[in-house]
């Protein structure tokens, strides 16, 4: 049974919701320190490795290897307060409730997967 969820789609979407994870919680830390002093303000990056991994991929016969990789960055060039910091709470706020969009979205994508596989199963 544990090879049935053991596709491509199933690791993009389950390293997918990982990785928003990952970015939901530094968010909330940047939004959590949005008074402390010297702070700054810490962002995920992983579009850029995703596409390149994904690229990677489809030149390779090794597809099933596929990881999202990501890297955390600090932001050292935003102008920052009077006290050191250089947190936008309006910005912060924004990527928040987009990070829950986006992590709402692979919820649904991952539920179609599970549709999808429910359906072939009736029908076998």
């Amino acid at each position: 049974m544990a090879q049935l969820f053991n596709t491509t789609s199933f690791r993009l979407l389950e390293q997918g919701l990982n990785v928003l994870k990952q970015q939901q919680n530094i968010i909330a830390q940047n939004i959590a320190n949005q008074d402390t002093p010297n702070y700054k303000c810490k962002y995920l990056y992983f579009g850029g490795v995703l596409k390149d991994k994904l690229d990677a991929a489809e030149n390779s016969k090794y597809k099933k290897q596929l990881e999202i990789a990501s890297a955390v960055y600090v932001d050292e060039n935003t102008k920052d307060q009077p006290d050191g910091n250089n947190v936008d709470t309006d910005t912060q706020n924004g990527l928040f409730t987009k990070n829950g969009l986006m992590y709402q979205e692979l919820i649904n994508q991952m539920n179609s997967e599970f549709n999808l596989m429910r359906t072939a199963m009736k029908r076998s």
